[in-house]
């Protein structure tokens, strides 16, 4: 087991995870002899590995400070000239996006830079069911036929290499801007820009493919300059888009990364781009715009495109000048998102069925079926690997007899490592992915074997990490703290996401006054304190994670409630709400 006490005792709480302190109180205490910040500040500072010395930077994240010389990303020189090469031959160039936020704002980027200096690039972004993830002989030869010279791949292509060979043999120049783990192997291309290349020497791989575009776009830009040309699209103009794709793409919010979000989000609120305008209408999202807007709000519309929808409408949205089309795209991604959420009740509801029957001693759960959406089953793999706490794969099998996998991990098991060993078994058509996540294609009739061979695979790694399962907790409130005022302080510390985690927190010894579950399997209730101070609270979907059971049959026995923070407004009114994830029995 891990090390710390477990706060308030809690060694296994309703989700069997032990409570620990995210800080060192001896750190904590070393910041306030040191800064001039609140204790709460010191104690989320301290939990985030923030220095002393780097409190203002991280407190007042600024571009300028932390914004490298885009030339020293690995071949970006080289792919600057041959863009402009390009441009100056009036050749047809097109812009080749993945479909998702990341590669739509990625695209987005570059089609309105392009656009500010009288260029219209082309766009193509392939169908996620016909043609798969990333870039195919298929799709260049199209291109190719289509009369296109240079085509830039955004957010993939790093890894295509035989695709990427092929477009080389028809004359087809290829410029790859890419963030995804690469071998050492340079695949062939005019230029491979990408922090992760193993020759890369930038330490810029925490970057999502939009934060390397950003870096591409201000070195288009400089070069511009140095040509005499006048931009109308300035980089700084699509600092949005850049942030918009940083927070959905989940990359540690840190360092330059955290800049591009904190003032990205700025730049976000304005709604100068038709598409974000009218999707943050049709969404109902109000400016400032936050993390959680853009992760939770435009995010899911702009992949539901890519899902089951039209792959190129995210893109387009976000690069029209028209608000015509702004909004007829925005619609459409909304109608595509509410169905998306039809099917994935659907799935999940099946898939779950299936994985509660499957052994409590398995150490990863692998469910299938006939008919099973490829662009839903990932999402359904995070919510049984949610609910049930373990790595989970999702298989759908299409109508050609193909199964195509998504699976979810947790910390501690290496699911991408796995999938790709099980590929060189000869077990998997396709496969491979990171620690936490990873993709394949199977033929139905392997997937026995290969859930044997996963079993066997991840059971050492399993059973190590469920024994070191911990929720980091920000600190212990009281009720009152509960407070538009300790949310301001929050904010300070904001913006969160992948390393820079929302704060947790626990209200102790609080006695559940009412309780009611609502459609959906949220549980909102009211507690109070021993002092008498009383609190509202909600657990969204407290039904899939074992939350609802205790929480609705607690009314005369105190329990320890961890949960975040949240501002709410309602009809013009504005209050601190208390959202809980988890939960844990009080000793009387």
């Amino acid at each position: 087991m891990s090390g710390h006490s477990p706060l308030l005792g809690v060694e296994s709480s309703v989700k069997g995870r032990k409570w620990i302190s995210r800080a060192e109180q001896s750190d904590v205490e070393a910041m306030l002899l040191r800064s001039d910040i609140l204790p709460l500040t010191a104690q989320l500072l301290a939990g985030r590995d923030v220095t002393s010395e780097k409190v203002d930077d991280f407190l007042n994240p600024r571009l300028k400070k932390a914004m490298p010389d885009p030339s020293a990303l690995a071949d970006m020189d080289k792919a600057i000239a041959a863009i402009f090469a390009a441009i100056d031959q009036n050749q047809k160039i097109c812009v080749f996006a993945d479909y998702d936020v990341d590669g739509a704002t990625s695209a987005a980027q570059l089609l309105r830079w392009a656009r500010g200096i009288g260029q219209e690039w082309e766009l193509y972004v392939p169908d996620r069911l016909l043609e798969g993830y990333g870039p195919s002989a298929q799709a260049f030869e199209q291109l190719k036929s289509d009369g296109t010279d240079l085509v830039i791949t955004v957010d993939c292509g790093a890894a295509a290499t035989e695709a990427l060979e092929h477009a080389s043999e028809i004359g087809l120049d290829i410029i790859v801007i890419d963030h995804h783990l690469m071998g050492n192997k340079i695949p062939n291309a005019l230029a491979v820009i990408n922090p992760n290349r193993g020759d890369d020497t930038s330490g810029l791989g925490h970057l999502a493919a939009a934060g390397v575009c950003f870096l591409t776009v201000v070195a288009l830009n400089r070069e511009a300059k140095r040509r005499g040309l006048s931009p109308k699209t300035k980089p700084l103009d699509l600092l949005g888009l850049a942030a918009l794709g940083t927070i959905c793409d989940v990359v540690p919010l840190t360092g330059l990364n955290r800049a591009i979000v904190a003032q990205g989000l700025k730049v976000l609120s304005r709604k100068k781009e038709p598409g974000i305008e009218a999707l943050a209408d049709i969404a109902k999202l109000s400016a400032p715009f936050t993390t959680s807007d853009a992760g939770f709000g435009f995010g899911p519309r702009i992949n539901a495109g890519g899902r089951i929808g039209v792959s190129f409408m995210g893109a387009e949205m976000l690069s029209t000048e028209n608000a015509q089309i702004a909004y007829s795209h925005a619609a459409e991604l909304d109608r595509v998102n509410t169905e998306r959420r039809a099917i994935q009740t659907r799935i999940q509801t099946e898939a779950m069925d299936e994985a509660l029957k499957l052994s409590e001693d398995s150490p990863i759960l692998i469910v299938s079926m006939k008919d099973w959406h490829a662009g839903i089953i990932g999402i359904v793999a995070g919510r049984i690997k949610d609910r049930l706490d373990k790595p989970a794969i999702v298989i759908g099998i299409d109508s050609n007899g193909v199964g195509k996998g998504s699976g979810r991990s947790i910390k501690g098991v290496n699911l991408g490592k796995a999938l790709s060993i099980a590929r060189e078994e000869g077990l998997l058509l396709s496969g491979g992915g990171h620690e936490m996540a990873g993709g394949l294609t199977i033929d139905p009739d392997k997937i026995e074997a290969f859930t044997n061979f996963m079993t066997s695979e991840l059971s050492e790694s399993f059973a190590q990490a469920k024994d070191h399962r911990t929720l980091k907790i920000d600190s212990v409130l009281h009720p009152r703290a509960v407070s538009l005022e300790t949310l301001d302080v929050l904010e300070k510390v904001a913006p969160y996401g992948a390393g820079n985690p929302t704060p947790a927190f626990i209200l102790p010894d609080m006695l559940l006054t009412f309780s009611e579950l609502l459609r959906g399997g949220h549980v909102r209730l009211n507690a109070k304190s021993r002092d008498g101070t009383s609190v509202r609270a909600i657990a969204f979907r407290a039904d899939e994670s074992g939350l609802a059971d205790m929480l609705l049959s607690s009314e005369n026995h105190p329990l320890h409630l961890a949960g975040k923070l949240q501002r709410n407004e309602w009809n013009g009114r504005i209050s601190a709400d208390f959202h809980i994830i988890d939960a844990a029995r009080a000793n009387m």
